[in-house]
């Protein structure tokens, strides 16, 4: 029996750890071949090793221009193709001044919006010039959050993230609008709280457990996993979408529809 993703090739920009991991990982044992890339050689080298010969792992910052144009031709010259982008790369720019607007700081917000918009955006723009350059169709899938549509006011408050996850998607239904004559399609992914590295502030503090047991009820009220979005990347990646573009889709264990308690 064939893999969903037999023979597909995939970028995926943050591939190394967390949720990029974890799909690289599904997209690995559904047929693909994968180029991951990460920031940290460390987890280069780990992601390397874990994933194995149907994957090229490659360093690179993804708010450098020449990163995703690369990685993609890489997937090219290497795998004879090109069929898939996944960005997750992203994070929380709390440390660099991203808070509550009284507090934030434009240094906060330009980094912020960089780390999780200009990344995305330089990424989808590599991956669609390839395409049309080859007269090729293709899928792009784009991670956002449920901050950037279902705010959290007491834990989750860094306004810039809400309002570059936000970006994310108005960004997204304009160029799945606009190439789907081309046959490219568009799609965003929309987790609430992941075990991710980015999420050990809220995943080491009791009172946001605490919180998160009635915010994202689902399944005993929990932080979610990796791979519970594995599922609908492989479905965003494969053929199984190839009439769906321009879609939001939560993957948040209950969060925009419940009220959750202090």
């Amino acid at each position: 029996m064939q893999g969903l993703l037999e023979n597909k090739k995939i970028v995926i920009i943050g591939g190394t750890t967390g949720i990029g991991l974890s799909a690289a990982k599904s997209f690995i044992a559904h047929g693909a071949k994968i180029i991951v890339v990460g920031r940290n050689a460390e987890s280069v080298s780990n992601a390397q090793k874990l994933l194995g010969k149907d994957t090229i792992a490659i360093s690179g910052d993804a708010t450098d221009s020449d990163t995703s144009i690369q990685s993609i031709n890489i997937c090219i010259d290497k795998f004879g193709g090109f069929d898939g982008l996944y960005h997750v790369a992203g994070g929380s720019g709390r440390k660099m001044g991203d808070g509550p607007l009284h507090q934030l700081t434009l240094e906060g917000w330009n980094k912020t919006f960089e780390l999780n918009l200009t990344s995305l955006m330089l990424s989808n723009q590599a991956a669609i010039k390839k395409w049309l350059e080859l007269k090729l169709s293709g899928t792009i899938l784009n991670t956002g959050s449920v901050l950037g549509y279902s705010p959290s006011p007491k834990y989750f408050t860094t306004h810039a993230y809400a309002a570059a996850k936000s970006a994310i998607i108005g960004f997204t239904k304009s160029i799945a609008a606009y190439y789907a004559q081309n046959n490219i399609r568009a799609n965003v992914l929309a987790p609430a709280l992941v075990e991710t590295p980015m999420a050990q502030r809220a995943a080491n503090d009791e009172s946001i457990l605490s919180f998160i047991h009635t915010k994202q009820p689902l399944d005993g009220g929990r932080i979610g996993k990796p791979e519970d979005l594995d599922g609908l990347a492989l479905y965003f990646m494969s053929d199984q979408s190839k009439f769906t573009t321009g879609q939001v889709v939560s993957v948040d264990g209950g969060w925009a529809i419940s009220e959750g308690q202090y």
